[in-house]
């Protein structure tokens, strides 16, 4: 491969040419840049660049490299999704009121990569504070879906689906609040995965939902998927909500046939979706029969029609208080010009916040307010449960779900901008598996019209082993993951 094309391999690719020294992390990062700088102003994924930065990283992996001190991330270019901080680099979270804020620490997960020898190249764009599907919200500029530049990437990490598919890095990190790394991964053909709540360090991602949220890798293939998972996977003592269970070494998951393995079709995932993307899922579904998968066609999840409407409280309701730190006194934008301290307040917010968050804030603001409390919020906290016991029930029958990732393909351009509620129902697929707290994998498995169809894999808590299986065996009979967009 010539030297100005490295930008289109796999993290196991680079990794092995790296090591046999065929090739240098200088060399490989700076194709990347160089790619970035070739399609960015197209794309638009990235809110911040950081070259210099990525070249001394780079140099620095060569010599570790050189010393036989390589793990398989070392000298990889990745890329951030700006929700995750990282010392001393800029992180927005798409939003106005972060616009200039440089933090002092690092995220665990920015602290692992960067432990295990990873390149960072920037930070993605993304809609703002994690809010949307589409990466429309972001208070800077959309992101485009590098298959169809009129369309969107999906959202909320669409910046780093759309930086991994436009070959613009080599991986990313991306974070899963109801779908936010599974969605934008099916509408870019790229490999996306929630871990089990638990799972991945929290430590350094800027809250959306507390309860909900997730980091998780955004990659070319399934292996690559893996080799991200073993070094940010595991407990962390600055996150009490991550799990001190051991972490297995997932490539030892990646073999190529699904026998013995049952997976469950459940059919309340299927009702509503695109008829074309239902028969992709279809074909799929064969293929994976033909792997030596036992299909199970009469699973059900009944409280599946009630998860958009819990989500939609309990998610809001946890953004209210999360976001109710940023007031202009301790760090971020502050409107100077108020005429006291509370008029100051309201004005930073104001005009802080983009009209997405605004919403948000107000509906979980009236979710836990005297009153409504009982019939709202805790409601949705009692069918939570009810929705985790129907995936409790299914995996006593099977080992996994096959689902569609979106009930679409790629939408576009400001065609639901203006229609929350259909916006919101672009997560219909995927909000469940954070609602459970679960773990789920998108995979490409097809096209229409020339758009990406994703594959959703459902697992049992802490089973991403049996996902990455799944996923893995399915790369290795169809070629739907290498096709790459006509940029």
């Amino acid at each position: 491969m010539a030297v100005n094309d490295l930008y289109r391999l796999t993290i196991h690719e680079a990794h092995r040419l790296l090591v046999k020294g065929e090739v240098t992390s200088v060399e490989l990062t700076r194709s990347v840049l160089e790619r970035i700088e070739a399609v960015e102003e197209r794309v638009r994924a990235f809110i911040t660049v950081t070259a210099d930065l990525a070249l001394e990283q780079a140099a620095e992996a060569d010599r570790r490299i050189r010393a036989g001190d390589a793990t398989p991330l070392t000298g990889i270019p990745v890329q951030l999704k700006d929700v995750i901080v990282t010392r001393g680099i800029r992180t927005t979270c798409g939003s106005r009121i972060l616009e200039n804020f440089v933090p002092i620490y690092d995220a665990t997960v920015a602290r692992r990569l960067a432990e295990a020898g990873a390149v960072l190249v920037g930070k993605g764009n993304m809609d703002e504070f994690a809010m949307g599907s589409s990466t429309e919200n972001s208070a800077f500029f959309p992101t485009r879906n590098p298959w169809d530049l009129e369309r969107v990437p999906g959202g909320s990490s669409g910046g780093s689906a759309a930086a991994v598919a436009a070959d613009e890095c080599i991986y990313a990190l991306g974070s899963d609040t109801g779908g936010s790394v599974r969605q934008p991964a099916a509408l870019c053909n790229v490999v996306g995965l929630k871990p089990t709540y638990g799972r991945v360090s929290r430590f350094g991602l800027i809250a959306f939902a507390s309860s909900l949220d997730q980091i998780g890798p955004l990659t070319k293939d399934v292996e690559d998927c893996a080799l991200v998972m073993n070094v940010i996977a595991g407990p962390d003592p600055n996150d009490s909500t991550t799990v001190n269970i051991p972490v297995p070494d997932y490539t030892r998951f990646l073999i190529p046939d699904l026998k013995g393995l049952r997976l469950g079709v459940p059919a309340e995932y299927y009702e509503g979706i695109q008829p074309e993307v239902k028969g992709v899922l279809t074909t799929a579904i064969r293929v994976l029969e033909g792997l030596g998968a036992e299909i199970i066609w009469d699973v059900s999840l009944p409280h599946t029609r009630y998860a958009l409407p819990c989500y939609y409280i309990i998610a809001p309701s946890e953004a209210s208080s999360n976001l109710a730190r940023y007031d202009g006194v301790k760090y971020g934008y502050s409107y100077f010009e108020a005429e006291d301290v509370w008029d100051a307040m309201m004005k930073t917010r104001q005009y802080g916040f983009g009209p997405e968050v605004k919403r948000r804030i107000m509906l979980g603001t009236y979710a836990l307010s005297a009153g409504y409390y009982d019939a709202y919020y805790l409601k949705a906290q009692k069918v939570r449960t009810l929705i985790r016991a129907d995936f409790d029930r299914a995996f006593q029958r099977v080992d996994a779900l096959v689902t569609p990732t979106s009930p679409t393909v790629a939408f576009r351009l400001g065609e639901r901008t203006q229609d929350p509620l259909q916006m919101y129902m672009s997560d219909i697929c995927t909000i469940p598996v954070n609602i459970a707290g679960i773990c789920g994998l998108s995979v490409p498995a097809g096209f229409v019209d020339g758009l990406p169809v994703g594959m959703q894999l459902i697992g049992r808590a802490f089973d991403e082993g049996t996902l990455l299986r799944i996923g893995y065996a399915y790369q290795q009979a169809t070629d739907w993951h290498r096709r790459r967009p006509p940029l």
